[in-house]
């Protein structure tokens, strides 16, 4: 169980250290231009806070190669960048339980603005969620003939959409009819589609929660 995170908001509607992932989207969600990170004593927050944003998130955080945001190499190589590319959909996945009811949907990065949602489906996994948003987005993107980039904080489900296959523990049974129903779709759209979007990992130590959480922690 992951231990007690501080989050420091540079900028937002009221800059400050917060305890709660549910108070620093309170000062974040929906703010242009927001700033903001976890970090995992309150210590190491303040001495962030204090410093001030440059050096500590985004672009620059990654420049300095921080402690709290530094990139391996594997990122580097794998085509993302260290700063966000705002014209994009950021998408998320929520659930009561894994496996469990799922719900998951896309936003705009820079507004947060919902542009789809999809649930709750009965049952399934976080990352077949997310797997299903990817996709979704892509679809839509396709649709609208847009070379938005897509964001995901999954690394398996990235892994999937590039593979185009899924690689889960999760039976097909009764009770999992309707998300098994969706990813064979959205396999099948993967094998018989090509889009020229990006699919990024969201960089949640550097830049924060992604735009599209839940709020679920």
């Amino acid at each position: 169980m992951a231990g007690q995170k501080y989050y420091v908001v540079w900028e937002g509607r009221k800059p400050g250290i917060y305890s709660t992932w549910a108070d620093c989207k309170k000062q974040t969600d929906q703010f242009t231009g927001a700033k903001y990170k976890s970090y995992e004593s309150k210590a190491a927050a303040e001495e962030a806070f204090r410093a001030g944003w440059k050096g500590n998130w985004g672009s620059s955080a990654a420049a300095k190669g921080s402690t709290g945001g530094g990139r391996t190499k594997a990122a580097a190589s794998s085509g993302e960048t260290s700063s966000i590319d705002y014209d994009s959909i950021s998408v998320d996945v929520g659930t009561r339980g894994n496996p469990g009811p799922v719900e998951y949907k896309g936003v705009d990065t820079r507004t947060g603005e919902t542009i789809f949602s999809c649930g709750p489906i009965n049952k399934g996994t976080n990352n077949l969620g997310e797997f299903l948003a990817i996709v979704h987005a892509l679809a839509l993107l396709q649709k609208e003939g847009s070379t938005r980039t897509v964001y995901s904080d999954s690394v398996n489900a990235i892994k999937w959409v590039r593979e185009k296959k899924v690689s889960t523990t999760l039976p097909r049974d009764q009770s999992t009819l309707e998300i098994w129903g969706m990813v064979d779709r959205a396999v099948n759209w993967l094998h018989t589609h090509s889009y020229s979007n990006k699919v990024l990992k969201w960089q949640t130590r550097e830049w924060g929660e992604i735009k599209a959480d839940y709020g679920r922690k």
